[in-house]
């Protein structure tokens, strides 16, 4: 009897293992959701960083969900070696920070715990919930969302489900989770068919996503040229109309933006799909409307050669500074500052350019805020760009010696490089100059100097006069 049984159970067992071996391997929770098994998917653990995987076991050994989701999934399925692992968990910031020692807390908008590394950080996130009523918000949580008047989200430490956080995610390549206990991939909307497709769609309405955070206009450029997708129709649509949310956006947040849109190897494709779509104005104002009205003629040109020499750089895996950058974006409005200045008012070139470096910069301020120690160099920049024509006596070694002097000479090149083309100046023969000036030894260093003294292709500076001598007083007879 109890032979047939297990018969019984072993033939059932066969059937169903034949069943479901000719039905597909892609299971649907739900019309939008599927779960990809480890053989459908390239995403391993081979690709994913040794510290990503200490968290997401961690979480999973405390008894939580947890989840490697977003970029670090997306990249992986486009065969890109991923920059940032981020994790998704159903545990709340207070329950990751008791698992994690070298966990902090960061984040007014919405909470996220960073599980330090030393330098390795990995974001980990909770669940994100909806946040339609107000009333209901507040009786099933102490922390509720905010929004401003433009629909903004101010705060939003509402906690949810996993499929409510894939609903929240801004774009449907975003919104895939991968799971580090049974190796599967949960798509909730169509990220994977969008990958094969090469297209950037918002999950959702597109204006209210836009108008939850408007940031989200930028990230759709930057994803467009960074995985070189196209954006959909809807998603673009209310880009344009939309773009003035940006000015509510606070300058700390506009300077990371800037950073990921121009230090990111693409700051010459983000910059033309700026354009195009209106948000340059947005970082640069004073610069967008000497765009617009091309003063001078070439300030596109050479806003476009730094662009691409800083993708030049970043691709050859050489350093970069944001100070050149904004240096290079700013040169011209500056100058055209410092002439307004001379013009109408009687200071020195040295106080007009001091005049002209403060309002260029309160004006810039408000839009991003750059920080100090970007600001100086910026301002050393810019300075040496009048000390490289003054060569006489000590100060061509004094001006080598500075501290700033590469990047103010290359900042020469760009200059001479592009104003060579559209009238004639001697910057290129000073560009020249300096160069060979740095390859010589000390003896012809002193030929170039005085050849420089003796041409008179330094400033011309009026003879000073000289002094009276003061009456000494004479001794008198008592």
């Amino acid at each position: 009897m109890r032979l047939s049984i297990i018969k019984r159970v072993i033939n059932l067992c066969k059937k169903a293992f034949t069943k479901n071996k000719t039905q597909p391997k892609t299971t649907s929770l739900s019309p939008s959701v599927q779960i990809l098994s480890r053989d459908q998917h390239p995403v391993s653990r081979q690709f994913i960083s040794t510290n990503a995987l200490k968290v997401l076991y961690r979480l999973n050994k405390g008894g939580y969900k947890a989840y490697l989701v977003g970029g670090g999934v997306r990249d992986i399925l486009l065969g890109v070696t991923p920059k940032d692992f981020d994790i998704a968990t159903n545990a709340t910031p207070e329950q990751i920070k008791a698992l994690f020692r070298n966990c902090r807390l960061i984040g007014r908008r919405f909470r996220l715990a960073h599980i330090v590394f030393g330098r390795d950080i990995i974001e980990v996130a909770t669940f994100r919930g909806h946040h339609e009523t107000a009333s209901e918000k507040e009786k099933s949580c102490k922390k509720t969302s905010k929004q401003s008047e433009h629909g903004m989200l101010l705060r939003d430490n509402i906690y949810g489900s996993i499929e409510e956080d894939a609903e929240r995610r801004d774009f449907t390549i975003n919104a895939l989770y991968y799971s580090a206990t049974d190796f599967t991939v949960h798509d909730f909307a169509g990220g994977i068919k969008d990958i094969e497709q090469r297209k950037i769609r918002l999950i959702g309405d597109p204006e209210t996503r836009y108008r939850e955070d408007p940031v989200r206009m930028l990230r759709a450029i930057r994803f467009a040229t960074k995985l070189d997708m196209n954006i959909s129709k809807a998603t673009d649509a209310p880009i344009k109309a939309l773009a003035p949310l940006l000015e509510n956006i606070p300058p700390a947040r506009m300077f990371e933006e800037f950073l990921k849109l121009f230090l990111s190897g693409k700051a010459l494709a983000n910059y033309a799909m700026l354009r195009e779509y209106g948000l340059f104005r947005y970082f640069f104002p004073v610069v967008d409307q000497a765009l617009n009205n091309e003063q001078p003629s070439y300030i596109s040109e050479f806003i476009e050669l730094a662009l691409k020499n800083t993708d030049d750089r970043i691709n050859n895996d050489k350093r970069v500074t944001p100070a050149f950058l904004f240096a290079a974006i700013l040169w011209y409005p500056l100058q055209q500052q410092v002439r307004q200045l001379r013009e109408q008012t009687q200071l020195t070139p040295q106080d007009a350019f001091f005049g002209a470096l403060s309002e260029i910069m309160g004006e810039q301020q408000r839009c991003i805020a750059i920080p100090k120690r970007f600001q100086a160099v910026m301002k050393d920049i810019w300075i040496l760009q009048d000390k490289l024509v003054r060569r006489e006596g000590k100060r061509a070694y004094k001006t080598f010696e500075h501290v700033k002097f590469r990047a103010g000479y290359d900042f020469l090149l760009l200059r001479a490089e592009i104003e060579s083309r559209h009238e004639v100046n001697p910057l290129p023969e000073l560009a020249k100059w300096w160069t060979d000036f740095q390859s010589n030894n000390h003896e012809t260093q002193q030929q170039m100097i005085k050849s420089v003294a003796n041409t008179g292709s330094g400033p011309r500076r009026s003879p000073r006069k000289r002094r009276k001598p003061r009456n000494k007083p004479t001794a008198t007879n008592e």
